[in-house]
């Protein structure tokens, strides 16, 4: 027997599980509830005021817009009316037809509406004008405290509304995600995976309809049947095409939500519909299997029924599958898990996640066109270890989301074009160099590089070890992303830029007195002639003598060593604590000078007498320093000009201050368990950073 999947009425919810307080004052919805009710006062929300900063960033309400209460706009308000469902979604003023379709397509899933929109809330016992709804971001769920008032004219909403005006969950629901993402203006344009996702905590994943796999119907039907929330919409070729109505009247570039799927019987055959849902709360297909086309004829009462068939102007209506496939471009189903929906079993999947970012002129790399710098992308090992069931590969998902680029509108960033890179690892636990990318190709990537939130594909290789390198398309593009990786088998997972190692050579010991080569003995009468009668040089008598020996070195482009710099280096070499440099001090740091300037020249690769911060990297592994890519960007920012270049000067103090930083840790620090430690109290922790 067929079966239309639909939500169920009312239930008994459990209680949502904890989800972090978000609110600036550190309390609780229910702490800032009761407050309000002791002291008789309705909550005023002081992050997210009834004022235009909380509507537009960058335009003026084309009409007065008040801010009411529900009580002041109705006689007898109420949260929920005879249960949440998707005809109290109707759209008002603001282009976000991608968020109303995400939650009409939520209110189909029981338990998760009850996560989004908690049952402990009421116009009723208890009611203090303060409300809250939960979200998914990046990995967490969020608690996100609003007050009751929303914007009106004429004493009606200007935004999401019920279709019964006494009812205001869905219009509160928009606040608090609004509030989420900055103001209402940010919810103008997107994707209805995005909100889905954020329902959820799903994993999405998208269809072109007309590429679609053949068991298509089977597919959507499972992730009905599954509580998955899915979405359609039409391709516009133009700006111009948005929101342009069809033939069939059907509207493009808009979202739509999948709210149901079923079989009829016509005449001994059987015919595949599929209900969908405009958020506009009207407008509608008017081809086969509309509201009053004739083939409803052809089915009984009580098909009618059970099909909830109506002819009413609601927004929501039938069509053949067939027709389905052939008028809408795009469907997105959001996965509570990420089951496949191609198998009939059920699985059960590992997550890991893994929260990065790319940082200008350290990790953001752009893709493996940019060869030079593509490398310098974060970079996470992924283990492989065992088979799917009966299968030789391993299947996993991977999903790349940008983070908090809705948030980040008002300041005129956009999305960035992402995707993703996985190359089979060459069985090294450091990070891959610009040479590996030269002469290896990936084993997989992300189908596209494309400007949407999130891009996520799925995979089978066989078990190994791989190297994941998410990326912008572009180098020197910033932004903070989160990385999902979904495994049917368990997938161990390492983050390949986190850990720090100093490989620095024991100093030379100086050569005895006699047995010194000819060169040696030149040196020494330099060193003489340098620092006079006291036999020691001082940081004023090491700028000279630096400075004229390297000027004279035709392959270095080179202006001039500060006297700070001078400085820092006696702080590394001085081991008599006098703030001078003896001859053997002075006699070890000239080797490192030789060993760094050569360095410098080898990886200035253009000759431009500066180093980009890309190829310090590489300088400074080099020089025995393999770091963090957190302590590369510190690095970068304190050293690097804006166009992300080092000279001579910046290089050689950042290697000094790094050594002078190693040099002293190691002379602390106690090992245990494998890992070494220092412990400092105030005074020497001072001293310490005093000198580094």
């Amino acid at each position: 027997m067929p079966y239309l999947y639909r939500a169920a009425g009312p239930q008994k919810h459990p209680v949502p599980k904890d989800a972090r307080i978000t609110h600036s004052s550190g309390q609780s919805f229910e702490q800032l509830r009761q407050e309000c009710v002791q002291k008789g006062v309705l909550f005023e929300d002081a992050d997210f005021p009834a004022n235009s900063s909380s509507l537009f960033y960058s335009e003026r309400p084309q009409i007065p817009f008040v801010w009411k209460r529900p009580g002041e706009i109705v006689k007898n308000p109420e949260f929920i009316l005879g249960g949440a469902t998707r005809t109290d979604i109707c759209q008002g003023e603001l282009g976000d037809c991608w968020l109303l379709a995400a939650i009409a397509s939520l209110t189909l899933n029981d338990n998760a509406l009850a996560r989004v929109v908690p049952q402990d809330q009421s116009f009723g016992r208890g009611y203090a004008g303060i409300f809250h709804f939960q979200f998914w971001q990046h990995s967490e769920w969020l608690d996100v405290v609003i007050d009751d008032r929303l914007p009106t004219f004429r004493d009606r909403l200007i935004f999401l509304h019920s279709a019964d005006h006494s009812e205001f969950w869905s219009a509160l629901l928009e606040k608090a995600y609004a509030k989420l993402n900055g103001s209402y203006e940010a919810l103008k344009g997107g994707s209805t995976i995005e909100a889905m996702e954020d329902f959820t905590g799903g994993v999405a994943e998208t269809f072109a309809t007309k590429e679609a796999p053949e068991n298509f119907y089977e597919i959507l039907e499972k992730a009905l049947k599954r509580g998955s929330l899915v979405g359609c919409s039409i391709d516009i070729r133009n700006a111009a095409e948005s929101e342009a109505r069809t033939p069939f009247g059907l509207i493009k570039g808009h979202a739509y939500s999948v709210t149901g799927i079923d079989q009829v019987n016509i005449r001994g055959q059987k015919m595949e519909l599929i209900r969908v849902r405009n958020p506009w709360g009207q407008a509608e297909w008017n081809g086969s299997w509309s509201d009053s086309s004739s083939e409803w004829c052809s089915v009984g009462p009580a098909e009618q029924k059970r099909l909830c068939h109506t002819a009413l102007d609601d927004g929501e209506f039938w069509m053949a599958f067939r027709d389905f496939k052939a008028h809408f471009d795009k469907v997105e189903i959001c996965n509570l898990t990420p089951d496949a929906l191609e198998e009939n079993a059920l699985h059960k999947w590992e997550v890991t996640v893994h929260q990065g970012s790319w940082v200008r002129g350290s990790t953001a790399g752009g893709c493996r066109n940019f060869l030079d710098t593509f490398w310098t992308n974060p970079q996470i090992k992924l283990s492989l270890t065992e088979k799917d069931e009966g299968q030789d590969d391993c299947t996993f998902l991977v999903a790349l989301m940008q983070k908090d680029r809705r948030k980040l509108k008002r300041f005129g960033a956009d999305m960035l074009t992402i995707g993703y890179a996985i190359y089979q690892s060459p069985g090294k636990d450091e990070h891959l160099n610009k040479d590996f990318f030269r002469y290896n190709a990936s084993q997989a990537r992300s189908k596209t590089f494309i400007n949407l939130r999130e891009v996520s594909d799925r995979f089978k290789l066989p078990p190994g070890e791989y190297i994941l390198i998410p990326s912008t398309f572009e180098p020197h593009q910033e932004a903070d992303f989160c990385l999902r990786i979904f495994s049917e088998k368990k997938a161990i997972t390492q983050d390949m830029d986190g850990d720090v190692d100093i490989d620095l050579p024991e100093p030379p010991k100086p050569t005895p007195t006699g047995q010194e080569t000819e060169e040696e003995l030149q040196f020494r009468a330099l060193f003489e002639q340098v620092a006079g009668e006291d036999m020691e040089v001082t940081a004023e008598e090491l700028e000279y003598v630096l400075n004229a020996v390297l000027q004279k070195k035709k392959d270095l482009q080179f202006k001039k060593l500060s006297l700070i710099s001078c400085k820092n280096i006696i702080s590394l070499m001085d081991t008599s604590g006098n703030g001078k440099l003896e001859f053997g001090e002075f006699t070890v740091f000239w080797d490192k000078l030789k060993k760094w300037t050569n360095l410098f020249l080898q990886f200035d690769t253009d000759k431009s007498g500066t180093m980009s911060s890309y190829e310090l990297r590489s300088a400074l592994k080099a020089a025995g320093f393999q770091l963090s890519h957190h302590l590369l960007q510190l690095i970068v920012l304190r050293y690097a000009d804006e166009g992300l270049q080092l000279g001579f000067d910046d290089f050689l103090n950042c290697l000094v201050r790094l050594e002078n930083a190693s040099r002293v840790f190691q002379a602390l620090s106690t090992k245990n368990k494998d890992e070494e430690f220092i412990h400092l109290n105030i005074n020497e922790f001072i001293n310490l950073t005093m000198n580094i």
